[in-house]
């Protein structure tokens, strides 16, 4: 399978937004826009197309934002309130309310371990320590809310969001390699201890690992888990009247 290349350009160029919202789960052989699992007129939730764990999420914004750092203050209440939705999700699927939200924010291209210039937030269930492995890497966080991201972002310095055990820290992201979290959160869960170590069980990098076997059945395992939890919820998934499905 042919590794894709992900640009950083809004518009018809991003990955994140149509016409190619849903070309990555078409090469891996995935559903698209049907498993898009909730949304609303800011917000998609949906699976992570190479899931680091069963339950892994991505809340993707449906306009072009370069990061959280990027939204007002509407925008950034609407994402703590789908932070607060997935974690009913959590536990109703899981038997655990308790959620780990990261996020690298790119003030600049690619920046803060970014490879999509495309707002979205990665979700998974649990607490599995990650903030330890990222201070431990010499990147100490302080308390976060939407002015201390905004202030990074309109500074134009890259930064990395984590919220673990109910508490939110930002910390550096200028320099870090990219997908640097998504290798801590691997890390966390597999027992790594260094920056470039593949943790137990294999890498951490999506492009390596979307579309194999394993990661197709967490995918699917995932989208049909949740999309019980949601109907148990609320009954049928919520809709509006938007047409996403450009595949």
């Amino acid at each position: 399978m042919t590794e894709p290349s992900v640009q950083a350009e809004p518009g018809s160029e991003c990955v994140l937004c149509p016409p190619l919202r849903f070309r990555i789960n078409a090469m891996a052989g995935l559903p698209g826009e049907p498993s898009v699992l909730e949304r609303d007129r800011d917000f998609l939730l949906m699976p992570d197309v190479a899931p680091l764990t069963d339950g892994h999420l991505l809340l993707v914004t449906r306009e072009h934002r370069q990061c959280a750092g990027d939204f007002d203050e509407r925008l950034w209440d609407r994402a703590l309130h789908w932070r607060d939705r997935v974690a009913r999700l959590y536990r109703h699927a899981y038997g655990t309310g308790e959620l780990l939200l990261f996020e690298h924010g790119p003030a600049l291209p690619q920046g803060g371990g970014a490879c999509i210039d495309h707002a979205h937030w990665h979700f998974v269930p649990g607490t599995p320590g990650v903030r330890g492995v990222v201070e431990r890497q010499g990147l100490p966080g302080s308390p976060a809310g939407y002015a201390a991201v905004r202030a990074r972002f309109r500074a134009g310095r890259s930064y990395l969001l984590i919220e673990e055990r109910g508490t939110a820290t930002v910390h550096s992201g200028d320099g870090v390699r990219g997908q640097f979290l998504r290798w801590a959160v691997a890390a966390a869960l597999n027992g790594a201890t260094a920056p470039g170590t593949a943790p137990a069980g294999g890498t951490w990098r999506w492009q390596e690992t979307f579309g194999l076997p394993e990661s197709r059945r967490r995918f699917l395992r995932t989208l049909r888990t949740l999309r019980r939890a949601s109907a148990a919820l609320d009954g049928p998934p919520r809709r509006d009247h938007h047409d996403d499905s450009h595949q």
